[in-house]
């Protein structure tokens, strides 16, 4: 019998990418040198954010998305943080709310101004102080407003309340470094992926591990949920060092349903889903490519599609969210990539070709829109409700109407599930015990030193007080 290629019908099998015009780009940037594992950009449909490279605490920039070409090196910036930013995200409800967390154990709010800044912001709407080390990452939940997600380097999730501007919830069930968080649809599941090589699916609310699964032979870095499917996509490294990725069924999480090896590159790799379209995005740290595959309900799950190419090597890359893409270009997805090396960011669409300039309503479902679907209270009395959505043809460039107001209170101490999370110190590290213990090698040393110092001027002093004892004057 004669072998025959499969052939699959997709109306996204000849989507490509478009590189923006260098006039469209945003240039000299001094993008940040950190080697922390995140994307250092955060877009929306009015501005993008980037972490830049500082001097004496931490900095990013946020600019109008008109505004490109050249960005001034005296251009103002966030720069309210004495340590260097690590995450920044944008509320998904409020378009000029930014959430930073930094290596000075806080987490900040941002209210940015109509148009941009036009001078350094350092004072925040609110600073949050819950965490005992330094925090990676932040998340905003999908459906309800101003519920903030943050993990720390202290192994603990915080949910922080924005109306109060207090931690409310606290998740403590990971025994290390949290490296990824991502939610399902309608905000009711947390997946978490860990420095510990586990995988777990948690209900935020109570804390409670649903699913876990150690992950031995496939070593979990990103983990992201398909869409109301109930799946997860992980990716990782297999045993043999290459890069792979793993699908996963979120109620059993005992084996992964397929296991696929991409390349042998050590570069992490960084998953992107849209529900709408059934696409997965697949762009892996140092990379110029990406991958993208569409993703079914029956086996083999996952079918490739095609490859974007680019010399440029990538640092992180932002995502635009649906409202903000152009729908009469067929735009069904936006990068913005960041080059290190050029100081350069640089907007990538994907777009399926199409030769009608009509709304094309068979790739532009009704999608997850700019209001919120539930209020901090009736979220944490545990109602769950899916995401309001919007139609993309009639009100994708409406904004929402919803003004995010501070709460005054004073510090005081930080007291989740009975715990003051600010005394309530997690086990040390490896390498923090490590530098304790040079530190106090090195006081030993010095204290030695002066010891024997001392001892010496003894030493001299009870020899002079000899000498002066049989001296013939004495006699």
């Amino acid at each position: 019998m004669s072998w025959r290629p499969q052939y699959r019908s997709s109306k996204f099998r000849n989507v490509y990418g478009k590189v923006a015009s260098r006039e469209h780009c945003f240039d000299g940037i001094p993008i940040t040198k950190n080697v922390h594992d995140n994307h250092f950009c955060a877009v929306n449909a009015r501005f993008l954010a980037i972490v830049t490279e500082s001097a004496g605490g931490g900095s990013f920039l946020v600019i109008p998305l008109e505004q490109t070409g050249r960005i001034e090196p005296n251009y103002p910036k966030v720069c309210g943080h004495q340590g260097n930013v690590l995450d920044i995200k944008w509320n998904p409800f409020i378009e000029n709310i930014i959430a930073s967390c930094s290596e000075d154990t806080s987490v900040r709010i941002w209210e940015i101004p109509e148009g941009g800044l036009k001078r350094n912001m350092t004072e925040a709407v609110l600073e949050l102080y819950g965490h005992s080390r330094r925090v990676g990452l932040v998340e905003w939940h999908p459906t309800t407003n101003n519920i903030l997600f943050s993990a720390g380097y202290d192994y603990k999730v915080l949910i922080w309340n924005l109306d109060i501007g207090e931690p409310v919830k606290m998740i403590d069930c990971h025994t290390d470094v949290i490296l990824c968080m991502s939610f399902n649809t309608d905000g009711s599941l947390l997946a978490t992926t860990c420095k510990d090589k586990k995988l777990r699916v948690v209900e935020p609310r109570s804390g409670r591990v649903l699913q876990e699964a150690s992950c031995k032979n496939h070593r979990v870095n990103r983990v992201v949920f398909l869409g109301s499917t109930k799946r997860l996509l992980t990716t990782g490294v297999s045993r043999w060092n290459t890069r792979q990725i793993a699908l996963w069924d979120q109620e059993d999480l005992s084996m992964p349903l397929i296991e696929e090896e991409i390349d042998g590159l050590s570069g992490l790799l960084f998953p992107f889903y849209d529900a709408d379209t059934h696409m997965l995005y697949l762009a892996g740290k140092g990379d110029g490519n990406i991958r993208y595959y569409e993703i079914g309900s029956e086996k083999p799950y996952l079918s490739y599609l095609m490859e974007f190419r680019s010399p440029a090597p990538q640092k992180g890359l932002g995502v635009m969210p649906k409202h903000g893409l152009d729908v009469s270009a067929c735009e069904v997805f936006r990068f913005y990539k960041l080059i290190t090396l050029k100081g350069l960011i640089e907007p990538i669409s994907m777009i399926v070709p199409r030769r009608s300039e009509t709304y094309q309503e068979d790739i532009y479902p009704m999608t997850p829109g700019t209001e919120p679907a539930l209020t901090p209270d009736e979220w944490l009395s545990g109602v769950n409700r899916d995401p309001i959505l919007m139609s993309l043809k009639e009100g994708y460039k409406k904004t929402s109407k919803i003004v995010f107001k501070a709460p005054a209170r004073e510090k005081k101490s930080v007291v989740v599930n009975g715990i003051d999370l600010l005394e309530n110190v997690p086990p040390r590290t490896e390498n923090e015990l490590l530098r304790m213990f040079f530190r106090q090698q090195d006081e030993i040393r010095r204290l030695k030193d002066e010891l024997s110092q001392k001892d010496i001027r003894i030493r001299q002093l009870q020899l002079e007080l000899k000498n002066l004892r049989n001296s013939p004057k004495n006699n």
